[in-house]
């Protein structure tokens, strides 16, 4: 199980995601990954990419015990995901005028 996950502080959710039940949600995330029912978006550890989009349930495996995602979206679904992935971009592009994902999204922090 994946440990002391880390969030974004501006973390974005998706529509299918209840703001008030998001403690609950992030103490499964930590403890019961497998039955999170969530995907995330996270920040990308290999510097080619940017973003990755998963199904929480790979929190399971030993490598997110030693390396916590950096976790910047929690969505109800994959399309769910997406659709926050491309929001994510064109805010960015309109803030910065470029697509550098990452540093737009930790410069938010």
């Amino acid at each position: 199980m994946a440990s002391k996950l880390k969030y974004l502080s501006n973390l974005y959710l998706g529509e299918s995601i209840n703001r008030k039940k998001l403690d609950k949600i992030k103490k499964k995330l930590e403890n019961k990954p497998l039955l999170s029912g969530v995907f995330l978006i996270v920040l990308a550890e290999n510097p080619s990419n940017q973003l990755e989009i998963y199904d929480a349930r790979l929190l399971v495996w030993k490598y997110y015990e030693k390396y916590p995602p950096y976790v910047a979206g929690i969505a109800g679904d994959y399309d769910e995901a997406v659709r926050m992935v491309e929001q994510m971009v064109r805010e960015c592009i309109e803030k910065r005028g470029d697509c550098a994902l990452k540093e737009y999204l930790l410069c938010q922090a």
